[in-house]
C-alpha cells in the first residue's frame, strides 16, 4: 500500500519506445507477477503476448523459455517490469535475458520483501517511504472531496487522515469510502473504527487491511519450513502489543520467554534467531527502523491490522491491548475474558491495580512497563496469571511485590528495569523456570531469598550499588545455566552526591564481589556476558588463571569502581576492563593474564603503566584510554625504532588530564609503539602537550590515522614537529589520510602546519574556540571532498582566503555551532 505498483504503473506509461527519447526501449513488459506458488509459465504467457510470439500455457517452461528468448534478442534494448513479486524468480527460466548481457536493457521489480531483490541479485534497492502530513492530506482531499474541508466535517477528516499514516493505499480507500457522508456522525463513527483497528466499511477492509493481511499470510511458509528455528507469525503479532517504538533488547527476550523463536540450547543462539527474525520483519515491512537506538516499531496501520488478525484469531491468540491510551485503572477495561492470551497496560497512567482481577488462566504474557504513578501491587493479584511467562514492571514505582508473586511457578522472564523504588524482593524460590531476571536500576539491598534455587536463569542484571552486604558464597556455583551475569554499580542510583560519598563507596564495595565469588563465576561454564565490579584483592589472590575469559563473548570487568565506563550491552562484542587507582606493576601476572583476553583497556589514576607495558605485549588490545594518569613518559630519542612493539592492533588511543604528556610521540616511543594501526585520537585536557607527533629519525605519523579530537589543550602549538636538524621528506604512503578533524579551545594553535596533504581527505571539520586560527591549508580550502564545516559564524567569517572563490565553493558545508558547553561529542 505504499505505492510502488503505482509509480511504476506511471514510469510504464510514460516512457516513450521512441528512439528520440532518452528512456526509450525497444519494447516495455509489464507483468503482473502471480502470488505464489508461482506459476512460471504464467509468467511467461504475459510477456509472449506483449511481443505477439505464441507459448503454450500447458507445455514445458523450457521451450516457452527458448521462444521468448529468441525474441528478446532481436530487440535493441528491452525493459520489463515485474510487478509485486513475493518471491525470487530465476529470469533464465523465464527466457529473459540477463540486462547485464544486453545492452541498455533493464529490469524493474517491485516487492514487499528486500530479500527477494536481494536473491534477484538486484544492483540497485530504491525504499518507497510514507507521504508527509501535508502530502497525505492534499491526497485525502482529493479522494474525500469537498466535504473534507467542511467546518463541521474537517477536524475529524483531518485526524482520520492522520490514522493513515501517510500510506497512500489507505489514504485513498478510507478517504473514497467517505466521499459524500456530509453527516459529522458518520464520520465520527468511521474514525471510531479506526482508533478501535477495524475497517470502518468492507472497502477498507478488502482493499487495505487484506493486502496487508498477505504479507501476515506470506510469514507461515517461513514458518512450516522449520518450526524449530521459531514462530515469526507470533513474533509479528506480539509486537503489536507496544504502542510505539519497540526496543530489541526487550523484544527478544519476550519472545524467547513465550517460546517464539523455536528450540535453542542458549540464550545467545535463540537472541540471534530473534534478530534475524526482526530483520525478516524489516524486510517484508511490517517492522521498519524507529528514531531512537535499537528500536523498530510498527506502521500505525500495519499495527491496526496486526491487532485485527490477532483478533480474528479468536481464543488461541487473542490479546488486551490498552497501550498507550492514558488509563488511571484497569478495571475501566471491560473486555479481559479467561481465554485471553496476552494482557499489555503499556502506558503513562495507571496507579492502581484491582484487588480482585478476572482469572487469567491462559495468559502468557503481562506488559505493565512505563506506568510510573503505579505504587503497588495488591497481595493477591498474580494469584489471578498461574501460567505467565512474561511480566515486565519495568519503569513503575513499585516498593516491593507481594507474595502471591512466587505463585508464578511457570514464569521465565520478570523484567524490573528502572523500578528506581524497588527495595526488596520476596521469596523467589518457587521461580523454578525463571530464565531472565532483570533487576537493572533498582535499590535492592540484597539478593532476594531462594536466588540458588534458579538453577535454570540464563540472564541476571543486579546492580549491587546499595547491598549491605556481601554476596552468600555458593550462589553462583548453583546457577550453572548462567549466560549472562551483570552485578554493576551505578552512583545515581546510590545517592552519592561528593567526592567523600563516591570514595566511601570505592571502600565498602569491597565487600561485594570478593576473590572467592569471582572464582564461582569462574567456573560457570555456560558464561558468555559479565559486567562486574572487583576489588584490587579480588584479582591479587584469585585462584583462576584467567584461561576461562576466553569463552567470553563480551565482559566489562572494572577494579576500583572507575567512573569512566559506559556500559557494554549484552550483544555488542566489547571485552573491556577498567582499572582505577590500581598499582599495575606490582599486580603484572594475575593482570597480565586477564588482559590477553581484552580488547579495550580503561586506566585511571594507575600507577606502574610504563614498566608494565614495556615488559608486555597485547596483541588482542585495540583501544587504550589513559585518564589522571601522572606517569613521566621521559622525552624522545632518537634511535633506529627496533622494537616489538607491545600494542601492535592499537586502533583507538585516548588521553584525558595526562599531566606530563607533551606528545604522543614521546609516549608511543617511550613505552615502544608503532602506532601502525592507529585510526582514531582523542586528547581532552592535557595542558603540557605542546605537538602530537614528532618526525624525523625514528619517529613518523601513524598512517592510518583517520579521526583526531583535540580538547582543552592550551600549549598545543602545532600538529607535526621535526625531530633533529634536518628537514624531513614527507612520502606519499606515509602521510595519514585523516578525515575527521575536531579541534576545541586551543589557544596556543595558529596553524595546521605540514604537510598539507594531510588534509586532502578530510570530510569534516570542527573547529570551537580556536581564534589563533586565521587561515585553512590549501589542501582544505580546494578540497572537493569535505562535507561538513562546523564552527561559530565569527570565526568562520574572520578566515583569510587564497581566492575568494574557495570560500565560496565551501560556504555551503558550513553550519554555525553554539559555543561548546562541556566536552564535546564522540569524546
Amino acid at each position: 500500500g505504499i505505492g510502488k505498483t503505482t509509480l511504476v504503473k506511471n514510469l510504464n506509461n510514460e516512457i516513450d519506445v521512441s528512439i528520440t527519447s532518452k528512456l526509450s526501449f525497444g519494447v516495455v513488459i509489464w507483468v503482473t507477477v502471480p502470488k505464489p506458488p508461482i506459476d512460471i509459465r504464467k509468467v511467461q504467457a504475459q510477456i509472449a503476448d506483449r511481443l505477439n510470439v505464441k507459448v503454450d500455457t500447458e507445455g514445458s517452461e523450457e521451450s516457452n523459455a527458448s521462444k521468448i528468448y529468441e525474441r528478446l534478442k532481436q530487440e535493441m534494448s528491452f525493459l520489463v517490469i515485474l510487478d509485486d513479486v513475493w518471491e525470487a524468480i530465476d529470469l533464465d527460466h523465464v527466457g529473459v535475458p540477463q540486462p547485464k548481457d544486453h545492452a541498455g536493457s533493464k529490469v524493474i521489480i517491485t516487492s514487499r520483501d528486500l530479500h527477494v531483490c536481494k536473491k534477484m541479485k538486484s544492483d540497485t534497492e530504491m525504499n518507497i517511504y510514507t507521504l508527509d502530513e501535508d502530502e497525505s492530506w492534499q491526497l485525502f482531499v482529493k479522494n474525500a472531496g469537498d466535504v473534507a474541508n467542511s467546518k463541521d466535517i474537517q477536524p475529524l477528516a483531518t485526524d482520520i487522515a492522520r490514522e493513515c499514516g501517510g500510506l497512500p493505499l489507505a489514504i485513498t480507500v478510507i478517504a473514497t469510502s467517505m466521499r459524500g457522508k456530509n453527516m459529522a456522525e458518520q464520520w465520527e463513527d468511521a474514525l471510531e473504527s479506526l482508533k478501535m483497528s477495524e475497517p470502518n466499511d468492507k472497502d477498507t477492509g478488502d482493499k487495505v487491511y487484506q493486502v496487508i493481511k498477505w504479507s501476515f499470510d506470506s510469514l507461515e511458509q517461513r514458518s512450516n519450513m522449520n518450526k524449530r528455528r521459531g514462530d515469526i507469525q507470533s513474533c509479528f503479532l506480539y509486537c503489536s502489543l507496544y504502542p510505539a517504538s519497540i526496543p530489541t533488547n526487550d523484544l527478544v527476550p519476550c519472545w524467547w520467554a513465550e517460546g517464539f523463536l523455536g528450540e535453542h540450547d542458549t540464550y545467545e543462539k535463540a537472541y540471534n534467531r530473534g534478530i534475524t527474525i526482526i530483520e525478516e520483519l524489516k524486510n517484508v515491512c511490517l517492522l521498519e527502523e524507529a528514531h531512537e537506538k535499537d528500536c523498530v516499531k510498527m506502521h500505525d496501520v500495519v499495527h491496526d491490522v496486526a491487532k485485527w488478525i490477532d483478533n480474528s484469531f479468536g481464543d488461541e491468540h487473542s490479546s488486551v491491548i490498552q497501550a498507550g491510551i492514558g488509563l488511571i485503572k484497569i478495571s475501566n477495561v471491560e473486555v479481559v475474558s479467561a481465554s485471553v492470551k496476552r494482557l499489555s497496560f503499556i502506558t503513562q497512567g495507571i496507579q492502581y491495580l484491582p484487588d480482585n482481577f478476572t482469572e487469567c488462566p491462559k495468559t502468557t504474557s503481562l506488559l505493565l512497563q512505563g506506568n510510573q504513578s503505579l505504587l503497588k501491587i495488591p497481595d493477591k493479584f498474580f494469584l489471578s496469571f498461574p501460567v505467565l511467562r512474561v511480566l515486565n514492571l519495568s519503569y513503575t514505582s513499585i516498593r516491593v511485590l507481594p507474595s502471591s508473586f512466587n505463585n508464578l511457578s511457570q514464569l521465565r522472564a520478570l523484567i524490573l528495569g528502572y523500578c528506581y523504588e524497588l527495595i526488596e524482593l520476596p521469596a523467589i524460590g518457587n521461580l523454578c523456570n525463571l530464565q531472565l531476571l532483570d533487576c537493572d536500576h533498582t535499590k535492592l539491598c540484597c539478593l532476594p531469598e531462594g536466588m540458588d534455587k534458579l538453577t535454570n536463569l540464563r540472564l541476571l542484571n543486579m546492580p549491587l550499588g546499595k547491598f549491605k552486604e556481601s554476596i552468600d558464597l555458593g550462589v553462583f556455583h548453583e546457577l550453572q545455566r548462567l549466560e549472562m551475569l551483570h552485578l554493576p554499580i551505578r552512583h545515581r542510583d546510590v545517592g552519592a552526591t561528593s567526592f567523600d560519598e563516591v570514595s566511601h563507596l570505592r571502600r565498602i564495595h569491597r565487600d561485594f564481589v570478593g576473590a572467592t565469588s569471582f572464582d564461582e563465576i569462574s567456573h560457570l561454564p555456560n558464561l558468555r556476558s559479565l559486567f562486574i565490579y572487583l576489588d584490587s584483592s579480588s584479582i591479587s589472590i584469585s585462584k583462576s588463571d584467567h584461561t576461562w575469559m576466553k569463552r567470553l563473548k563480551t565482559f566489562h570487568i572494572t577494579v576500583g569502581n572507575t567512573t569512566t565506563h559506559h556500559e557494554v550491552p549484552f550483544y555488542k562484542s566489547t571485552r573491556k576492563i577498567c582499572l582505577l587507582g590500581f598499582d599495575i606493576f606490582n599486580n603484572k601476572d594475575s593482570l597480565s593474564s586477564m588482559l590477553q583476553f581484552a580488547s579495550h583497556l580503561y586506566l585511571e589514576q594507575c600507577m606502574g603503566l610504563t614498566e608494565f607495558i614495556q615488559n608486555n605485549s597485547f596483541d588482542g588490545l585495540k583501544s587504550l584510554h589513559i585518564s589522571w594518569c601522572s606517569c613521566d613518559f621521559g622525552p624522545s630519542i632518537a634511535g633506529s625504532g627496533q622494537f616489538d612493539d607491545p600494542l601492535p592492533n592499537l586502533e583507538i588511543l585516548r588521553f584525558f588530564s595526562v599531566d606530563h604528556l607533551k606528545s604522543v610521540s614521546d609516549f608511543g616511543h617511550f613505552l615502544g609503539l608503532r602506532f601502525s594501526k592507529l585510526r582514531k585520537l582523542n586528547i581532552l585536557h592535557c595542558d603540557n602537550l605542546t605537538c602530537l607527533f614528532n618526525v624525523g629519525g625514528a619517529f613518523s605519523v601513524p598512517r592510518h590515522l583517520e579521526e583526531i579530537s583535540l580538547f582543552d589543550c592550551n600549549h598545543l602549538t602545532e600538529f607535526l614537529a621535526q625531530f633533529g636538524s634536518s628537514q624531513t621528506t614527507f612520502v606519499s604512503s606515509e602521510i595519514p589520510r585523516v578525515r575527521r578533524l575536531s579541534l576545541y579551545n586551543l589557544d596556543a594553535l595558529r596553524t595546521f602546519g605540514e604537510p598539507e596533504s594531510m588534509w586532502e581527505h578530510l570530510e569534516e571539520l570542527e573547529v570551537d574556540d580556536c581564534y589563533k586560527i586565521r587561515k585553512l591549508p590549501l589542501s582544505i580550502q580546494t578540497s572537493n571532498k569535505i562535507k561538513l564545516i562546523t564552527g561559530e559564524s565569527e570565526w568562520w567569517s574572520r578566515l583569510e582566503w587564497v581566492d575568494d572563490n574557495y570560500k565560496s565553493n565551501l560556504q555551503h558545508c558550513f553550519t554555525h555551532k553554539q559555543k561548546y558547553r562541556g566536552a564535546p561529542r564522540g569524546t
